[in-house]
């Protein structure tokens, strides 16, 4: 793993609000905005893009945690804004803020990790789990 960012260094993602981002599950749609899972997954890419300059060949990220505070609506159409920050780098994990805006107004904000491992180490992993819950 490597390192070239220092605290504060940002990433930038932008995205446009489709309507298969919207709040609905197989009881139908809540309603026609940006829905929360969907502000996560992309909030996720945004900060990943750190990680996709930090693994070495053979590594990979996988993330810790992922907070969301989402403060107000994207509709259909909308572009996103989403802009990652460093927070910190502690051995093998790096944490980022995020915010989302639609121009000035704030969609959302929160943090993510991730840790870069080798990947043999997460097939171990991920196999040992996949063992212990048949």
């Amino acid at each position: 793993m490597i390192c070239p960012f220092e605290i504060g260094d940002e990433k930038k993602f932008s995205v446009t609000v489709q309507t298969n981002d919207t709040a609905s599950f197989d009881s139908g749609e809540v309603h026609p905005v940006y829905a929360t899972f969907a502000l996560g997954r992309d909030a996720e890419w945004c900060c990943r893009l750190f990680v996709l300059e930090m693994k070495e060949d053979g590594e990979e990220g996988i993330g810790t945690f992922l907070s969301i505070q989402h403060h107000s609506p994207a509709y259909i159409g909308s572009k996103v804004d989403f802009t990652a920050k460093v927070k910190s780098v502690q051995k093998n994990e790096i944490i980022c803020t995020y915010e989302a805006k639609v121009g000035e107004r704030l969609v959302a904000s929160g943090e993510q990790g991730q840790k870069i491992l080798k990947k043999e180490r997460l097939e171990q992993l991920f196999e040992k789990i996949k063992q212990d819950s048949e």
